[in-house]
């Protein structure tokens, strides 16, 4: 089957589903669009595709599902037969149902799963006291994501039509299991070091944080991914002892083992 674009849509605050998409997309070996859907501006373009192209969508897991945040622009999608891979990021715990939500959505938009992969990235609560999947995606990481998309790449030559691809089967329940809606908590310290340089608010996925005044963040709006605190070239934003600071030291102490990447063709 020959594809004539390939299009790489992801939503990655610090960068961790932003590395696994590249590294998928160096495999394919295809000249990509990125369309990153971190920036609130880009969330509010509908996306439309075709059967020529190859669509690659990558989304972090919050409480075992797809952000819920997502959901409307995910939806939006215009898709005729389009051939997907879908990608999960988590952040060492579980992936629950986040990967069989994100395909079933995306089938009901009209394109066709020919790939699902989840991946683990250093968890948004990780910080040097409470490391979580500390540095990852790592060096095996993203070998493992390049291998993940030659294998895509070879399926594709093999496929003469996308109509032939074969359901892909992947772990989840349906109705899916877990909450969606997430906590609004003043859980960010910001201490003397801050020059009020802007990078935060800037880098905000949601814009909670007042570009004039990067010590007034809005809380409904937050959704806890602390891109905040870990792009801040002051390291002048920390975690408040609280709700948030409590579940990073329970995943810290629970979830030491090392997860590795699985991928479904």
């Amino acid at each position: 089957m020959e594809i004539q674009s390939l299009k790489l849509a992801y939503f990655s605050p610090t960068g961790t589903t932003r590395s696994i998409v590249q590294a998928v997309a160096r495999g394919i070996q295809k000249t990509s669009e990125l369309i990153d859907i971190t920036k609130p501006d880009m969330r509010k373009k509908q996306l439309q595709t075709s059967r020529n192209d190859l669509l690659v969508v990558a989304v972090p897991v919050y409480i075992g599902r797809v952000l819920a945040l997502l959901i409307e622009w995910l939806n939006g999608i215009k898709a005729d037969k389009t051939p997907v891979v879908c990608i999960v990021v988590y952040g060492n715990r579980a992936y629950d149902d986040a990967l069989l939500e994100l395909k079933n959505i995306l089938i009901k938009c009209g394109c066709l799963p020919i790939a699902c992969a989840a991946y683990i990235g250093e968890h948004s609560y990780s910080s040097f006291e409470t490391p979580i999947a500390e540095s990852r995606p790592d060096t095996s990481d993203l070998n493992h994501a390049e291998l993940f998309g030659r294998k895509i790449n070879e399926k594709l030559q093999y496929v003469l039509s996308i109509d032939q691809t074969p359901e892909i089967n992947v772990p989840g329940s349906y109705p899916y299991r877990g909450e969606t809606k997430l906590w609004a908590v003043d859980f960010i310290a910001i201490n003397n070091d801050c020059i009020q340089c802007g990078i935060c608010a800037e880098g905000c996925p949601v814009d909670a944080i007042d570009p004039d005044n990067s010590n007034l963040i809005d809380k409904q709006k937050c959704i806890t991914c602390c891109a905040c605190i870990k792009n801040c070239p002051q390291n002048a934003r920390t975690m408040k002892t609280g709700l948030v600071k409590d579940a990073a030291m329970r995943l810290n102490k629970l979830y030491k083992d090392r997860k590795e990447p699985v991928f479904y063709l």
